[in-house]
């Protein structure tokens, strides 16, 4: 996506896998990228120059945990945090709503996972009504101005929308309540929301479109497929990160005269 570009998600198929097939060759293209972003975090951590924030948005059963669990295990957990954000607690009400969000940016050399994020703000508040239009329209700017400066103090934002269609979505749910392992999962809010899902698309496409810039691109990943979503999303971070062109840095002493007794 280019700043500014129309997004009509309808147009965007989520089964797409873009020539790729599920198999051998595609899980140890994972596997490479997977052992590559940990290099490349180890490399960030010891250039210590600047952090990694991964921004995973989506309806419900599109795959935030998922991508989680099977994509960010390459990166050390020493030096990484995930923050599922969840409805706000009464102090997080009393703030302004990117304060709770900004608790969790990464410090240089770190990396951050929002599943979930400060868009649940100008979207699900939206579609459920729960503040005024007046209110989260003016959040667009907000949220831009937020990211611009988190980039302009070294944080590379990677923002990706899990694009899962409606049927897909159902028949994840449905095996959520089948299956005894997974009904600790089943929220009554996610089948109100799948009620909503033309409202949930038209606050997404908004929001894609008004908060897309140069500095933090969105990224639309076709989610109905585990493995390629998998795939799509370890090489948009490896690309990112490959593009910062980082460098170990110098030793803080002489190498070459220590000796080892």
């Amino acid at each position: 996506m280019k700043a500014g570009d129309t997004v009509k998600l309808a147009d965007i198929d989520p089964d797409e896998t873009h020539g790729f097939e599920k198999g051998g060759e595609l899980e140890t293209a994972l596997a490479k990228n997977i052992a590559r972003l940990d290099e490349l975090q180890y490399l960030m951590y010891a250039e210590h120059q600047r952090a990694l924030l991964v921004v995973l948005q989506g309806m419900d059963a599109s795959g935030k945990d998922g991508t989680i669990r099977h994509v960010m295990t390459g990166f050390n957990p020493q030096g990484c945090h995930v923050t599922a954000f969840k409805a706000p607690t009464p102090e997080e009400l009393a703030h302004d709503f990117l304060w709770r969000v900004h608790r969790d940016v990464p410090g240089k050399g770190d990396v951050a996972i929002f599943s979930r994020s400060h868009y649940e703000d100008v979207v699900t508040v939206r579609v459920r009504g729960l503040v005024p239009v007046r209110v989260w329209k003016r959040r667009y700017d907000q949220i831009n101005n937020f990211e611009r400066s988190l980039v302009e103090n070294d944080v590379v934002i990677v923002k990706v929308f899990l694009h899962i269609s409606k049927d897909e979505q159902k028949r994840r749910l449905q095996r959520r309540i089948e299956d005894p392992k997974r009904q600790w999962k089943v929220a009554l809010s996610d089948f109100e929301d799948r009620k909503r899902w033309k409202d949930y698309m038209r606050a997404y496409e908004d929001a894609l479109r008004e908060c897309n810039s140069r500095e933090a691109p969105w990224y639309i990943v076709p989610a109905d497929k585990k493995w390629f979503r998998n795939l799509a999303v370890s090489q948009i971070v490896v690309d990112t990160l490959e593009a910062l062109d980082m460098r170990f840095p110098p030793p803080a002493v002489d190498v070459k005269s220590i000796t080892l007794e």
